[in-house]
């Protein structure tokens, strides 16, 4: 049967968002969604911070399924119960920060490219910052090469090989290609393949959640794919403050993960002593960089 009065035909496509604190940018990113794609999407919001109610209202104006998390589950945790919540019969999902804001047509062509080989298992547009500047949002995994040697560079020396390596910097940013992982600030996902993984790994709570998801797709022999005719813009870290002591947890967690992502990639008793190793120097690594941040802020 036709539709009639203009409206968009029944898809297979879900969009799921998390908040935490994001009342001031999810209108936006809502209204973006329908010129995004000529589906009609299932829409999830899984709140981590569902105090005053404002999201739960956003939500239901928007016409988007509403979860409140009972807890802080982070941004993979809360994801997973976002993609739970979609109908069986989603095929894709667009799993996105609420900051962002999807360019016209973006999910169709994400769709169209990922629809040509069964292999691509997600797929990321091309993500620009307000600025205009793109955001190297498509990048290898990270090897103890090119993870030791970004780490210790990438603040002196932003175009050293290690992390050009890492962030597969090419002259041309807007060129198609496989990579090792992809940004989670915005992807779309085959459901299939991301429910036969587990979806992310909930043991990261902040930071590494894509890389690894990037990463076991890859071990399953699954593609993931930066497309960047599809464009999305991405507004920055609203959710998260500026105070000293915040910066300075921010950087632990990130170094956290960090150890958790290389610990499972380098993982067996052979392989201990090297463990060990990274380990010792996130953690110095980790502690220098807090102290930095407290210092360069006095006290807080």
């Amino acid at each position: 049967m036709a539709n009639s009065g203009g409206e968009k035909p029944n898809g297979r496509l879900g969009v799921v968002t998390v908040s935490y604190g994001s009342e001031s940018v999810l209108p936006a990113f809502l209204a973006s969604v329908p010129a995004a794609s000529s589906q009609s999407a299932v829409t999830v919001i899984a709140d981590n911070l569902p105090t005053s109610g404002s999201v739960a209202r956003i939500a239901k104006t928007a016409g988007a399924i509403y979860l409140a998390m009972t807890r802080n589950l982070g941004y993979g945790g809360a994801s997973n119960q976002a993609v739970a919540a979609l109908p069986k019969q989603i095929e894709w999902v667009l799993i996105s920060n609420p900051d962002v804001t999807l360019g016209t047509g973006s999910i169709d062509r994400l769709i169209a490219v990922a629809s040509q080989d069964e292999r691509i298992a997600a797929i990321g547009p091309a993500v620009f910052n307000e600025d205009g500047s793109i955001y190297p949002s498509a990048r290898a995994v990270p090897s103890i090469r090119t993870g030791v040697g970004h780490a210790m560079f990438v603040n002196i020396w932003p175009k050293n090989p290690w992390s050009r390596r890492y962030r597969i910097d090419s002259d041309d940013d807007q060129v198609a290609r496989d990579t090792g992982w992809l940004s989670g600030s915005c992807l779309l996902v085959r459901r299939s393949a991301f429910d036969e993984i587990g979806g992310f790994d909930e043991g990261y709570f902040m930071y590494f959640e894509d890389v690894d998801l990037g990463y076991r797709l890859g071990k399953r022999g699954y593609i993931n794919r930066y497309e960047p005719t599809a464009k999305v813009t991405h507004s920055g870290a609203h959710s998260t403050t500026s105070s000293i002591s915040a910066s300075a947890k921010m950087i632990a967690e990130h170094h956290k993960s960090a150890k958790r992502f290389l610990s499972k990639k380098y993982s067996g008793p052979v392989l201990w002593p090297l463990r060990i190793a990274l380990t010792t120097g996130l953690n110095i690594r980790s502690k220098v960089l807090s102290n930095r941040v407290r210092k360069s802020g006095g006290s807080d």
